[in-house]
């Protein structure tokens, strides 16, 4: 049975997909300190809000610099993508205990609705598979609404632990 009830989200509220810490606190602290002075990311504005093992929410404020159309003020769709890439990519060092390089192979993206101008997106990700060399990610990006969501992604990652590339 589903709960039919829509769950509203804030920005000190995001969905909790699992109540375990994160795998490496510290290390992962690191990671998104480094993924927060990314320069598209820093441009962006975008910021970690919260995690756990295997999930992560980000934030993108909104501002005028990243208006698609300026007669609508709907936020343009690449500044979207960078949050779902970036939160996905995050979701995958939450489960990660040492530092290892991880690219985007594929992230296919459902855009359902214009991002509201105005208001901040989210972006909650959740790697829910991984592999020796592959990890697998889903998100969903929202405004004020997780259950009305803005886009839905799903990505897979290649993962190379550092000193072993072209292994």
């Amino acid at each position: 049975m589903t709960n039919s009830k829509a769950t509203r989200v804030t920005m000190t509220e995001t969905p909790k997909r699992n109540a375990e810490p994160v795998h490496a606190p510290a290390f992962f602290a690191q990671i998104m300190q480094w993924f927060e002075q990314l320069p598209h990311c820093k441009l962006l504005g975008i910021k970690h809000l919260s995690s756990s093992a295997g999930s992560v929410t980000l934030e993108l404020p909104f501002s005028d610099a990243i208006i698609g159309n300026p007669q609508t003020r709907v936020l343009h769709g690449g500044v979207v993508t960078t949050l779902i890439d970036t939160a996905s990519g995050s979701a995958i060092y939450t489960l990660l205990s040492a530092p290892e390089a991880v690219a985007t192979l594929d992230l296919r993206i459902d855009y359902l609705r214009p991002a509201k101008p105005d208001a901040p997106v989210y972006c909650t990700a959740e790697c829910y598979r991984m592999t020796e060399h592959i990890a697998f990610t889903r998100a969903t990006a929202f405004q004020d609404d997780v259950s009305k969501p803005v886009a839905y992604a799903v990505g897979t990652f290649a993962r190379t632990p550092l000193g072993k590339e072209g292994a």
